[in-house]
């Protein structure tokens, strides 16, 4: 490895970060981690911290997963790659569709459609939706519902559903026929409610009332989270989603469930969707699926739709989509030893267990700082402290303010991610009590020094 200095001096030289100004990198130099062991990073300082970020909501298992690292090796060295375009697949990837076809069962899901990571996922999602309604013979359903602050990735479709200007303007026109909901976020929403119920009703309405603006026989699918993660950890009420799934039922709509932050455990159930009760038409899934180690992942598609497509024969069925790396063997051997020892530590349990720990400690903070004006959770190990100046309007902090808690927060042995004015935790689906208590000790010192 490069000496420090050479790396500190280097970084923002040669590369831009994505997410980023690119003269911010350079102003602000970025923490370098050059090593990862459990729950913890190292970074090129020899500072060691535990990952309340998880890496980005995807390292479940933690970076010492020798299964998987062997897996990847062992991949390595039989077969680096080959593609499954038509004519040609591996062993891999057959293997791995049987697990995930048992592991989803629950959720309704019996074929998988392999791709590189989130947003292709999601890209893929979205063009099924439009191809099913052709081969059904309803060319017209093009439209896209999706919920403000939802986040789905980045490419073209995906920043089109998405629902934060940040990820839109700059790259803006993009996709026509996306409309946007009012998200359930008890906090800030539209119609200044504050019970969770109520204003999931309120949304809900806000959605039929979309839906007949467009015309029904418009929209080819709705996209949303479970559990609304990069947007600010954004819980919804427990009949929401169910009452979604109805909605699009009834009106011949697909429900797309974007679980690529939540699939595989995260919200302290298996999936999202199985969190509250529903079975989707289409699931995003990536991070996770390979515990960070590979990029990679895979769309999961209902019983219903794998039956249209799969009795057509018209030809509208012919699958003009897919990646260079859809399949790659060596992500789906890591992703088959992920899966077993997901499945084998049965990490939902413990992420349940250490996320209400997390979300009680952090509603602590919230009677000690005034500078927290909302604390979202309580599903799981995905939790949110969003910031403000002034508890009463809701204004929010001064932009350095998440920065300097970050930063102290750091220093005190916790990584933490801010977004805006969001402190958002997706630790390690491994995570001790020890670890929990670390991430609010570093969140205190942090805090204190606003």
């Amino acid at each position: 490895m490069k000496d420090s200095n050479y790396l500190k001096e280097r970084n923002a030289k040669s590369i831009w970060h994505p997410m980023a100004h690119p003269a911010d990198s350079l102003s602000n130099p970025p923490t370098i981690v050059t090593e990862g062991r459990g729950t913890r990073i190292v970074d090129v300082d020899g500072h060691e911290v535990v990952d309340a970020v998880g890496g980005l909501w995807n390292v479940n298992l933690g970076y010492s997963c020798a299964p998987v690292k062997a897996a990847i090796a062992e991949q390595l060295d039989k077969l680096p790659y080959y593609s499954i375009f038509r004519g040609t697949s591996n062993d891999c990837v057959i293997e791995l569709g049987d697990k995930l076809q048992e592991f989803f069962e629950p959720d309704g899901l019996t074929r998988a459609f392999y791709t590189s990571g989130g947003s292709d996922s999601v890209e893929t999602a979205l063009r099924l939706a439009r191809q099913y309604h052709k081969v059904r013979g309803e060319p017209g359903r093009t439209k896209y519902l999706s919920l403000k602050k939802g986040y789905h990735g980045t490419h073209f479709g995906g920043a089109s559903v998405n629902g934060n200007a940040n990820f839109r303007t700059a790259y803006e026109p993009l996709m026509p026929g996306c409309f946007h909901i009012p998200a359930p976020y008890t906090y800030r929403n539209p119609f200044n409610e504050t019970d969770p119920e109520k204003l999931a009703q309120l949304c809900l309405q806000a959605l039929e009332d979309e839906i007949a603006f467009q015309g029904a026989n418009t929209i080819a699918a709705m996209i949303m989270e479970p559990v609304l993660g990069a947007g600010g950890v954004i819980p919804p009420h427990k009949s929401f989603m169910p009452a979604v799934r109805d909605i699009c039922t009834r009106n011949g709509i697909l429900l797309i469930a974007d679980e690529v932050i939540t699939a595989f455990g995260r919200t302290g159930s298996w999936s999202g969707s199985r969190h509250w009760g529903v079975q989707p038409d289409f699931m995003c899934t990536a991070k996770a699926i390979t515990n960070g180690y590979f990029p990679f992942g895979a769309v999961m598609i209902a019983e219903h739709v794998v039956e249209t497509f799969e009795t057509d024969v018209t030809g509208r069925a012919a699958i003009g989509h897919g990646y260079t790396y859809s399949g790659h063997p060596v992500g789906a051997a890591a992703a088959i030893a992920c899966l077993n020892e997901t499945i084998r530590l049965n990490v939902k349990d413990n992420a349940a267990v250490r996320g209400h720990e997390l979300f009680t400690g952090l509603t602590a903070l919230y009677d000690d700082f005034e500078c927290i004006g909302d604390v979202r959770g309580g599903h799981g190990l995905m939790c949110a402290v969003e910031l403000v100046s002034d508890r009463t309007d809701k204004s929010g902090p001064d932009k350095s303010v998440p920065a300097k808690v970050q930063k102290a927060a750091y220093e005190a042995g916790a990584m933490i991610r801010v977004s805006g004015p969001n402190i958002i935790l997706s630790p390690p689906l491994i995570l001790t009590a020890e670890d929990v208590r670390t991430i609010l000790d570093a969140l205190r010192v942090g805090l204190s020094a606003v």
